[in-house]
């Protein structure tokens, strides 16, 4: 799948007051059109991981047929690596990142069976390759075999084994430890211990530990406090203080209120005007603001602010 921006822009004529979904439909579908253009190839390193942004939106538009389920699965199956997990594309290093986007198609498919039949090694040989990258000591998680660690990882292990059924693997409680110890005094979570807070962090920290089943130790009303404040005059959420509003928030933000049933602590509304205003109604897909190039990531994560709001015409998406 291309993962070029454009052609149109969110915005770009008079903003629709309703979700234009077959628009957004046939933007994905002609994504993979698109290899001529130099972007395509700039964007290689993203490839796997776009799959699953435009695959997930087609699911949340009820068009899970767009994208066609045996060519998917053999793209999927093509970056996976001798250690069982999955590069961006064939050839490229497995990673924590991609693995897990790998993961959530096939399931997202109902292709994880096709890992025993076609795969280097089923289903346990990706569980290993996710374990082996748990750091025993800490309970964090490197994203790759030259140990950068980032609590998106921690999330993305969590998230990918639970898929599978393969928990486990891990030291869970280790994992826990570990996110408690990026906690900040706003309430919020960084990368790192000692790290800034951050929204996307934020998430990636309340999805883990959900999965792990302990939002009891998460401090609910300063967190989801700070992450009220994210809303603008315009409507739109940003990522932390002082920065600019973008579309991609509508899910960092949401999906952690979501989890700690304090969504309507957003004004709902406004946030839906927002995300609307950054849809192209005549070429599909949406931007990170009004007038901006739209994507296929942005495309995503307008759809399930949207959804997350409950807003029609679209399937309810899991906040975790």
């Amino acid at each position: 799948m291309s993962l070029v921006s454009g052609p149109g822009r969110g915005g770009a004529q008079d903003p629709s007051p309703e979700l234009c979904i077959e628009k957004h439909v046939e933007y994905i579908k002609g994504l993979d059109k698109r290899r001529d253009e130099l972007e395509y190839w700039l964007t290689e390193h993203l490839r796997l991981n776009g799959v699953y942004w435009g695959l997930t939106a087609l699911h949340l538009m009820g068009h899970p047929e767009a994208l066609p389920r045996d060519e998917t699965i053999d793209f999927v199956l093509s970056c996976q690596q001798d250690n069982g997990g999955f590069g961006a594309s064939p050839g490229h290093d497995a990673h924590m990142l991609y693995t897990v986007s790998a993961v959530q198609i096939l399931v997202t498919i109902d292709a994880v069976d096709e890992l025993d039949k076609r795969g280097r090694g089923g289903k346990h040989k990706v569980g290993t390759f996710i374990a082996g990258l748990q750091d025993r000591e800490t309970g964090t998680f490197k994203g790759d075999e030259w140990g950068e660690t980032d609590t998106r990882f921690l999330y993305g292990a969590l998230n990918a084994l639970s898929l599978l059924d393969l928990l486990s693997l891990v030291n869970v409680p280790k994992a826990v430890d570990y996110v408690v110890s990026c906690a900040n005094l706003d309430g919020g979570y960084g990368v790192r211990p000692g790290a800034e807070t951050h929204a996307g962090q934020i998430f990636t920290c309340v999805g883990a530990l959900s999965i792990a089943g302990r939002l009891d130790l998460v401090d609910k009303e300063r967190l989801c406090g700070w992450l009220s404040e994210r809303q603008l005059k315009n409507g739109g959420l940003n990522g932390r203080p002082e920065k600019l509003e973008d579309v991609c928030y509508s899910w960092w933000v949401m999906s952690s209120l979501a989890m700690l049933g304090r969504l309507h602590w957003i004004d709902g509304d406004k946030l839906v005007s927002f995300i609307l205003r950054c849809q192209d109604p005549e070429f599909g897909g949406f931007s990170d603001r009004p007038g901006n190039m739209v994507d296929v990531f942005h495309t995503l994560f307008g759809l399930t602010g949207l959804s997350l709001l409950k807003y029609p015409g679209l399937k309810e998406v899991d906040p975790v």
